[in-house]
Protein backbone atom coordinates (compact mmCIF):
# COMPACT_ATOMS: atom_id res chain seq x y z
CA UNK A 1 0.00 0.00 0.00
CA UNK A 2 1.65 3.06 -0.88
CA UNK A 3 1.71 6.17 1.86
CA UNK A 4 1.77 8.76 -0.78
CA UNK A 5 0.40 12.19 -0.29
CA UNK A 6 -1.95 12.91 -3.08
CA UNK A 7 -0.95 16.20 -4.66
CA UNK A 8 -2.84 19.18 -3.95
CA UNK A 9 -5.19 20.51 -6.63
CA UNK A 10 -4.61 23.46 -6.23
CA UNK A 11 -6.09 26.77 -7.50
CA UNK A 12 -4.39 30.78 -6.91
CA UNK A 13 -6.49 33.39 -5.81
CA UNK A 14 -5.65 37.36 -6.82
CA UNK A 15 -6.93 39.22 -4.56
CA UNK A 16 -7.58 42.57 -4.97
CA UNK A 17 -4.53 43.70 -6.82
CA UNK A 18 -5.85 47.30 -8.10
CA UNK A 19 -4.16 50.93 -8.57
CA UNK A 20 -5.54 51.85 -5.32
CA UNK A 21 -3.08 50.14 -3.57
CA UNK A 22 -0.34 50.86 -5.81
CA UNK A 23 -1.14 54.96 -6.30
CA UNK A 24 -4.76 55.96 -4.72
CA UNK A 25 -5.81 56.63 -1.21
CA UNK A 26 -4.69 53.28 0.24
CA UNK A 27 -0.83 52.33 -0.57
CA UNK A 28 0.62 49.67 1.14
CA UNK A 29 3.38 49.89 2.77
CA UNK A 30 4.66 46.47 4.31
CA UNK A 31 6.34 44.37 2.31
CA UNK A 32 6.99 47.12 -0.42
CA UNK A 33 5.04 46.70 -3.72
CA UNK A 34 8.32 46.03 -5.02
CA UNK A 35 8.57 43.13 -3.46
CA UNK A 36 4.79 41.25 -3.22
CA UNK A 37 3.94 42.70 -6.85
CA UNK A 38 7.02 41.08 -8.70
CA UNK A 39 5.88 37.62 -6.43
CA UNK A 40 2.49 38.09 -7.56
CA UNK A 41 3.10 37.60 -11.06
CA UNK A 42 5.55 35.19 -10.31
CA UNK A 43 3.11 32.66 -8.90
CA UNK A 44 0.67 33.73 -11.32
CA UNK A 45 3.03 32.41 -14.46
CA UNK A 46 4.01 29.57 -12.26
CA UNK A 47 0.21 28.56 -11.82
CA UNK A 48 -0.50 28.88 -15.33
CA UNK A 49 2.64 26.86 -16.05
CA UNK A 50 1.21 24.31 -14.12
CA UNK A 51 -2.04 23.84 -15.14
CA UNK A 52 -3.17 25.42 -12.06
CA UNK A 53 -6.39 27.67 -11.95
CA UNK A 54 -6.20 31.14 -11.72
CA UNK A 55 -8.63 33.11 -10.22
CA UNK A 56 -8.45 37.38 -10.14
CA UNK A 57 -10.95 39.02 -7.34
CA UNK A 58 -11.79 42.88 -8.46
CA UNK A 59 -13.24 44.76 -5.39
CA UNK A 60 -16.13 47.05 -6.50
CA UNK A 61 -17.06 50.21 -4.47
CA UNK A 62 -19.83 52.64 -5.07
CA UNK A 63 -18.86 55.64 -8.14
CA UNK A 64 -19.21 57.86 -5.00
CA UNK A 65 -16.85 56.03 -2.52
CA UNK A 66 -13.30 57.51 -1.95
CA UNK A 67 -11.51 54.11 -2.58
CA UNK A 68 -12.08 51.67 -5.20
CA UNK A 69 -15.10 53.82 -7.20
CA UNK A 70 -15.98 51.26 -9.78
CA UNK A 71 -14.40 52.65 -12.66
CA UNK A 72 -12.26 54.78 -11.49
CA UNK A 73 -8.38 54.72 -12.40
CA UNK A 74 -7.75 53.46 -9.00
CA UNK A 75 -10.70 50.62 -9.51
CA UNK A 76 -8.44 49.27 -12.40
CA UNK A 77 -6.49 46.19 -11.63
CA UNK A 78 -2.82 46.51 -11.80
CA UNK A 79 -1.26 46.39 -15.70
CA UNK A 80 0.87 43.66 -14.69
CA UNK A 81 -2.05 41.30 -13.32
CA UNK A 82 -4.79 42.27 -16.18
CA UNK A 83 -1.72 41.56 -18.45
CA UNK A 84 -1.85 38.22 -17.23
CA UNK A 85 -4.92 35.63 -18.78
CA UNK A 86 -7.15 34.49 -15.57
CA UNK A 87 -9.57 30.93 -15.93
CA UNK A 88 -11.91 33.06 -13.52
CA UNK A 89 -12.44 37.35 -13.08
CA UNK A 90 -15.00 37.92 -10.22
CA UNK A 91 -16.09 41.22 -8.68
CA UNK A 92 -16.69 41.68 -4.72
CA UNK A 93 -18.32 44.10 -2.40
CA UNK A 94 -17.23 42.59 0.31
CA UNK A 95 -13.92 41.50 2.27
CA UNK A 96 -13.83 37.67 1.58
CA UNK A 97 -13.75 36.81 -2.16
CA UNK A 98 -17.02 34.29 -1.17
CA UNK A 99 -19.59 36.47 -0.05
CA UNK A 100 -21.79 37.20 -2.74
CA UNK A 101 -19.90 35.25 -5.38
CA UNK A 102 -19.76 32.08 -7.09
CA UNK A 103 -16.21 31.33 -6.05
CA UNK A 104 -17.28 28.82 -4.06
CA UNK A 105 -19.70 26.71 -6.87
CA UNK A 106 -16.27 27.46 -8.94
CA UNK A 107 -14.13 25.83 -7.25
CA UNK A 108 -16.03 22.73 -6.02
CA UNK A 109 -16.84 22.58 -10.09
CA UNK A 110 -13.36 21.90 -10.49
CA UNK A 111 -12.02 19.59 -8.02
CA UNK A 112 -9.80 22.66 -6.04
CA UNK A 113 -8.85 21.50 -2.60
CA UNK A 114 -6.58 23.49 -1.98
CA UNK A 115 -6.51 27.34 -2.19
CA UNK A 116 -3.93 29.68 -2.56
CA UNK A 117 -3.95 33.06 -1.57
CA UNK A 118 -1.81 36.07 -2.89
CA UNK A 119 -3.05 40.05 -3.07
CA UNK A 120 -4.09 42.32 -0.94
CA UNK A 121 -4.68 43.06 1.64
CA UNK A 122 -3.17 40.90 4.07
CA UNK A 123 -5.67 41.99 7.31
CA UNK A 124 -8.76 42.44 5.73
CA UNK A 125 -9.70 40.40 2.53
CA UNK A 126 -7.13 37.99 2.87
CA UNK A 127 -7.84 36.91 6.14
CA UNK A 128 -11.33 37.30 5.59
CA UNK A 129 -10.96 35.25 2.55
CA UNK A 130 -8.64 32.44 4.48
CA UNK A 131 -11.37 32.02 7.54
CA UNK A 132 -13.66 31.63 5.12
CA UNK A 133 -12.29 28.73 2.87
CA UNK A 134 -10.70 27.04 6.19
CA UNK A 135 -14.04 26.87 7.46
CA UNK A 136 -15.53 25.87 4.61
CA UNK A 137 -12.72 22.65 4.52
CA UNK A 138 -10.33 23.84 2.17
CA UNK A 139 -6.68 23.83 2.68
CA UNK A 140 -5.21 26.99 2.44
CA UNK A 141 -2.26 28.74 1.62
CA UNK A 142 -0.76 32.06 1.77
CA UNK A 143 1.87 33.33 0.25
CA UNK A 144 3.34 36.03 2.79
CA UNK A 145 5.58 37.93 0.69
CA UNK A 146 2.66 38.24 -2.20
CA UNK A 147 0.76 40.45 0.12
CA UNK A 148 0.51 43.11 1.96
CA UNK A 149 -0.43 45.67 4.75
CA UNK A 150 -1.02 49.91 5.64
CA UNK A 151 -1.07 50.96 8.88
CA UNK A 152 -3.95 51.60 11.05
CA UNK A 153 -5.31 54.13 14.04
CA UNK A 154 -8.56 54.51 15.25
CA UNK A 155 -10.20 54.58 18.77
CA UNK A 156 -8.68 50.61 19.20
CA UNK A 157 -4.90 51.80 18.83
CA UNK A 158 -2.43 52.04 16.65
CA UNK A 159 -0.49 49.55 14.43
CA UNK A 160 2.10 49.79 11.87
CA UNK A 161 1.68 48.09 8.18
CA UNK A 162 4.69 45.80 9.69
CA UNK A 163 3.25 44.71 12.66
CA UNK A 164 -0.36 44.36 10.96
CA UNK A 165 0.83 42.33 8.62
CA UNK A 166 3.31 40.12 11.12
CA UNK A 167 0.89 39.54 13.74
CA UNK A 168 -2.12 38.48 11.19
CA UNK A 169 0.55 35.95 9.60
CA UNK A 170 1.62 34.45 12.44
CA UNK A 171 -2.36 33.78 13.77
CA UNK A 172 -3.43 32.74 10.36
CA UNK A 173 -0.47 30.21 10.27
CA UNK A 174 -1.17 28.73 13.94
CA UNK A 175 -4.74 27.17 12.21
CA UNK A 176 -6.10 28.65 8.82
CA UNK A 177 -3.33 28.64 6.45
CA UNK A 178 -0.18 27.24 5.53
CA UNK A 179 2.01 30.44 5.59
CA UNK A 180 4.90 30.62 2.98
CA UNK A 181 7.18 32.24 0.79
CA UNK A 182 6.67 32.57 -2.99
CA UNK A 183 9.49 30.87 -3.35
CA UNK A 184 8.64 27.59 -1.43
CA UNK A 185 5.17 27.62 -2.99
CA UNK A 186 6.98 28.04 -6.55
CA UNK A 187 8.86 24.41 -5.41
CA UNK A 188 5.95 22.59 -4.22
CA UNK A 189 4.14 23.53 -6.93
CA UNK A 190 6.84 22.09 -9.15
CA UNK A 191 6.89 19.21 -6.86
CA UNK A 192 3.27 18.03 -6.66
CA UNK A 193 3.42 18.76 -2.97
CA UNK A 194 1.20 20.48 0.05
CA UNK A 195 2.40 23.03 2.62
CA UNK A 196 1.75 22.48 6.07
CA UNK A 197 -0.14 24.79 8.25
CA UNK A 198 1.05 24.80 12.20
CA UNK A 199 -1.59 24.58 15.10
CA UNK A 200 -2.72 26.45 18.08
CA UNK A 201 -1.36 24.27 20.70
CA UNK A 202 2.34 24.29 18.98
CA UNK A 203 2.22 28.26 18.53
CA UNK A 204 1.10 29.24 22.46
CA UNK A 205 3.91 26.95 23.78
CA UNK A 206 6.74 28.18 21.90
CA UNK A 207 5.88 31.61 22.62
CA UNK A 208 5.89 30.64 26.32
CA UNK A 209 8.99 29.02 26.27
CA UNK A 210 11.01 31.55 24.21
Amino acid sequence: MSNTTPAPRRALLVIDVQNEYFTGQMRIEYPPVELSLPNITAAMHAARAAGVPVIVVQHDAPETSPIFAKGSASWQLHPQVAAIEADHHLHKTMGSAFAGTDLRAWLASRGVDTLTVVGYMTHNCDAATIYQASHDGLQVEFLVDATGSLPYENAAGKASAEEIHRIYSTVIHSNFAAVASTADWLKAVQEGQPLAKDNIYLSSQRARQA
